[in-house]
């Protein structure tokens, strides 16, 4: 078994004008891989095997990070089958200097684990024992589903 916690993932991401559209914002391009990125780090801290990506569900873009601004990432894993994987990630724009944060995109993300053949291996089972990771899981839950 695996807790919740264990599979949390904390990334940033400096957003640089190579990073930007037209009008000065993170293209959504480069912050899709850095979400399918820090997920797929916390889908293979849990299942211990390579994890690759087969799903994305629900990336919403509610807000853009400005060029000078972090993508401050975070993903846990929040669900399990047998060799599935599912990571619930969010990205905030962060103010380095000051540390102010707020939310701009969340996604869920469906990985498959594999072994050294290429097949799909089986994972382990996901364990939410404290307050914080019921609730992280409840929000996951709660989120993924929300139409």
């Amino acid at each position: 078994m695996v807790a919740l916690s264990d599979t949390y993932i904390e990334n940033r991401e400096m957003v640089l004008p190579d990073h930007a559209n037209t009008i000065g914002t993170v293209s959504g391009g480069p912050l899709m891989a850095w979400m399918d990125e820090v997920a797929s780090l916390s889908a293979m801290r849990f299942a211990g095997e390579t994890c690759v990506t087969v799903g994305v569900s629900r990336m919403e873009f509610e807000r853009p990070i400005p060029v000078g601004r972090t993508a401050f990432l975070t993903a846990y894993v929040y669900a399990a089958g047998e060799t599935s994987v599912r990571v619930r990630v969010r990205a905030d724009s962060e103010e380095l200097q000051t540390g102010e944060r707020e939310p701009t995109t969340e996604a869920y993300f469906t990985f498959v684990a594999i072994d050294d053949d290429r097949e799909p291996a089986p994972v382990p089972e996901l364990t939410a024992s404290t307050e914080r990771e019921r609730r992280l899981r409840e929000e996951a839950i709660a989120g993924e589903n929300d139409d």
